[in-house]
Parts: structure tokens; sequence; C-alpha cells
């Protein structure tokens, strides 16, 4: 083989890594903000293979109370986390059945108030660990590609796939709590200002009250006197 042949088997050989690599490492989790209504019930319905496992994330970021029940129910129904009254969560369901979780937020006990409820669903499918698997099998078959270390690539890529993956988390994490944090404060500011409001005319009335009655006063003297 010459020295083009050889660069266009490398370039080939680059490409097809870089492709299999990005199929290997596509994201399987998801996140969702929603508004839960007072004195209602959500579900969200996430599919699942055998032998694989769920991570759910949950926090509520505004809202009277801060807090929601929440629960998850297996495909065969059976309630396998149930809290009350809680502000945020984090479960592991592993190994998983092959079917439909119900992940559901119930905010029934809240007669007036609603809330604001942000969650991140993280999948791992053994399945996506054998196609990766498969992806780096068919990228080692051509020989001389000029030296290549297969599994030391794979193994940074890796790497470096599961630390992005885990900024990104922690950066959606730390982006719910600082909505939470923004939302009570501004809820504090208003009940602040409010009740500012209300003491300034109660001081307002308790001072005219009084000047009120101090000139009553000596109006009634220059009568007596009169």
């Amino acid at each position: 083989m010459d020295g083009a042949q050889r660069t266009r088997v490398s370039v080939l050989g680059c490409v097809a890594l870089f492709v299999g690599a990005v199929n290997a490492f596509s994201p399987a989790d998801s996140e969702f903000t929603f508004l839960l209504p007072a004195a209602s019930k959500e579900c969200f319905y996430q599919s699942a293979v055998r032998n694989g496992s769920v991570e759910i994330e949950y926090q509520v970021i505004a809202g009277a109370g801060m807090d929601v029940d929440f629960s998850i129910v297996s495909p065969q129904g059976i309630y396998l986390v149930s809290e009350f009254r809680r502000s945020d969560g984090v479960h592991m369901v592993e190994p998983t059945e092959a079917g439909d979780y119900q992940i559901c937020f119930d905010n029934s006990f809240s007669r007036f108030s609603e809330k604001m409820v942000f969650f991140e669903v993280i999948m791992d499918s053994p399945a996506n660990d054998a196609g990766a698997d498969d992806e780096w099998a068919g990228l080692g078959e051509p020989e001389n590609l000029l030296e290549y270390k297969l599994d030391d690539i794979k193994e940074s890529m890796e790497t470096v796939h599961r630390r992005l993956e885990r900024s990104r988390q922690m950066q959606t994490v730390l982006r719910a709590f600082e909505a939470r944090d923004r939302n009570l404060l501004e809820d504090n500011l208003w009940r602040v200002s409010f009740w500012s409001c209300v003491n300034l005319l109660v001081l307002l009335s308790v001072a005219l009250t009084q000047v009120y009655t101090v000139r009553r006063l000596f109006d009634d003297r220059r009568r007596v006197c009169s």
C-alpha cells in the first residue's frame, strides 16, 4: 500500500471512528419543567429495557411550601418509591424491567397553590453499551491504521464523555437550584414589601390619630375657659 492509500485509509478510519463515537455516546436522558396545578396529580411515562437503569432527579422550584408528593411505579404496577411533602430527591431504579415506568407528582394536598417542578431522567441501557462495543470492534478490523491504539482512544473518549455528561447534569441541577432560589427571593420580596406598606399605613394612622386627639384636648380646654 503506497502513501496516498495509507493516508486515505487513515482519514476514512478517523471519520468512522468519530461517527461511531457520536453514535455510541448519544444521550439517552431528558429533562422537563412543568406547572403542577393545585389539587391535581400529573404522571409521566418513561420506557425502559430489561436490565438497564433509570436515574430520576426532581426539584420543586416555585410555589407555596415548595413541596410535592412523588412516586415511581413499575410496569407491573408496584410502587418502587413513595415520598410525601418533599422539595427534591434523587432515585435510581436498577435493574429495570421492560415496559413503561410511571413518574408521578401529586399536589392534591394543596388546595390553592400551584407548583413548578423540574425533573430529569437519565437512562442507561445495556443495548447501547453492546452497540458501542460492536462499533469499536468494527473499527479495529483494518490493519496498519497508522498504529492508532483504538483501545486507548476508546477509553479516553469514554472518560471525556462521562465527564462532559456529568458536567451537563450538574449545570442543569444548578440552574434548577438557581431558579428555585430566585423564585423564593421574589416571593419573600413581595411579602416584605407588602407588610412594610401595611406597617407604614398603621404608623401614619396612629400619628394622625394622636394629632387629632391632642388637638381635641386643647379645643375642649378652650371651651371650658371661655
